[in-house]
């Protein structure tokens, strides 16, 4: 149990970071190529931290 926990909160860092250099490769690692994924280019197109700031609250909110 505490192995899963661990690979968990690992996948969990690894996607913030990425949300935070790439804002669209964090989303799709989380939940694919769908609404959020689209929404988060678009956002990132728009303005960078847009794009971030729903990155991470798309990978917190699981």
């Amino acid at each position: 149990m505490i192995t899963v926990f661990k690979k968990e909160t690992v996948m969990d860092v690894v996607r913030i970071l990425l949300a935070i250099l790439v804002p669209p490769v964090g989303v799709f690692l989380q939940v694919g190529i769908g609404l959020h994924f689209w929404l988060n280019i678009l956002l990132t197109i728009f303005g960078y931290i847009p794009g971030i700031i729903h990155a991470i609250w798309v990978i917190l909110k699981k």
